[in-house]
């Protein structure tokens, strides 16, 4: 990227320029027959999903999934439900940021019930969701101020079981986005991405128990629910922590910067978060391409409005390869140290110092 701004002064500019289309007000997103009425983002999902109004073009296209990850810098967990049309899955995995080692991967697929496991409309507002498929059993409750997930599964002669609390701060904003196709009025990829939310719980895997306490676990909610190309490529990279002042005073901080999906020219999913309010700011890129084997070399970030500076230095690669023929997921997510400035909608600037957080390169078929 070149002749990116440096000074609050470039970032007006460019916010004047930018033809990024908030939504503020409930909003169909897709016609009966279809075709995408909306693209652009929100502070909160204002988009009414309507999941009988998807045409997918193949029998994978339509895709619906709510993950969690949550980790305190050393330990890290994902909880994941997907349900891909033909099939899903649920799962808990734990893996161990410092050993850069899988602890355990729960994992219970299904077939079919496309109609039967239904996750909510809304990632972000009350609701509660849960099955038991197979050997596995699953609860996500989200209310107002908190979100509570439980999860239970047998593997290898030894229970799975974790459970975590997370905190809700009052009107805590996300960044839902709507990224449509070209060429294709019925394929888009809408996403929730919401951060900042202090975690506890515990994780068993038979008499192995793992604990982790609010002072320094943070839970991210990844919530999609898409209808795509076969093939896709995208960066994903998010982070919360506490930011400390001048004053001594502690400020929940986060980011989401997600980029190569579909056309951003109503919205890119790059926003801060400072306090529970986003900022959002222009689209980013890394100065590097990590593929094919510099993973683990820096990552510099730079976003085109100069409000986001950082740079990562990776400590692990949760490097993961599924591949049978027409299906793929081929992930690179990278978890490192994160320093740098960032710099709010009001022009203060943030100085960030050795923060925890990942970026991930992922080529996928499904």
């Amino acid at each position: 990227m070149s002749n990116i701004p440096k000074t609050y002064q470039s970032y007006l500019n460019w916010k004047e320029k930018s033809k990024q289309k908030e939504y503020t007000e409930e909003t169909p997103l897709l016609a009966p027959d279809g075709d995408l009425l909306a693209a652009g983002w929100a502070r909160h999902n204002v988009f009414d999903y309507n999941r009988d109004f998807v045409k997918p073009g193949s029998p994978m296209s339509k895709k619906e999934w709510d993950f969690y990850q949550l980790s305190d810098g050393k330990l890290m967990v994902q909880i994941n439900f997907a349900n891909i049309s033909i099939g899903g899955f649920i799962s808990a995995k734990i893996i161990d940021l410092e050993a850069g080692k899988v602890i355990v991967d729960a994992t219970q697929l299904f077939l079919g019930h496309k109609n039967k496991y239904v996750p909510p409309k809304k990632g972000d507002v009350p609701n509660r969701f849960g099955y038991k498929i197979g050997k596995a059993e699953f609860d996500f409750d989200t209310r107002e101020d908190s979100r509570t997930l439980w999860f239970r599964m047998p593997v290898k002669g030894k229970v799975v079981e974790c459970k975590f609390d997370a905190d809700i701060m009052p009107g805590l904003e996300n960044i839902t986005t709507v990224l449509p196709f070209k060429g294709d009025t019925k394929k888009y990829f809408m996403t929730t991405k919401q951060n900042c939310m202090p975690c506890e719980g515990f994780f068993k895997y038979g008499d192995d128990v793992y604990e982790f306490k609010k002072e320094d676990t943070f839970l991210c909610l990844d919530w999609g629910r898409v209808n795509t190309p076969h093939k896709m490529v995208w960066y994903w990279g998010n982070g919360s922590t506490y930011l400390t002042d001048e004053n001594g005073e502690k400020h929940l901080f986060g980011f989401e910067i997600t980029w190569a999906i579909g056309d951003e020219t109503n919205a890119t999913e790059t926003a801060l978060f400072y306090d529970g309010k986003a900022h959002k700011f222009g689209a980013v890129d890394v100065e590097v391409f990590p593929k094919p084997d510099k993973f683990m070399d820096e990552w510099k970030f730079v976003s085109e409005d100069g409000r986001f500076n950082l740079t990562m230095t990776p400590t692990f690669d949760h490097h993961s390869d599924m591949n049978v023929g027409i299906l793929r997921m081929h992930t690179h997510q990278v978890h490192g140290m994160w320093n740098g400035t960032v710099t709010l909608d009001c022009g203060k600037v943030l100085e960030v110092k050795d923060m925890y957080a990942f970026c991930e390169y992922v080529e996928n078929k499904w």
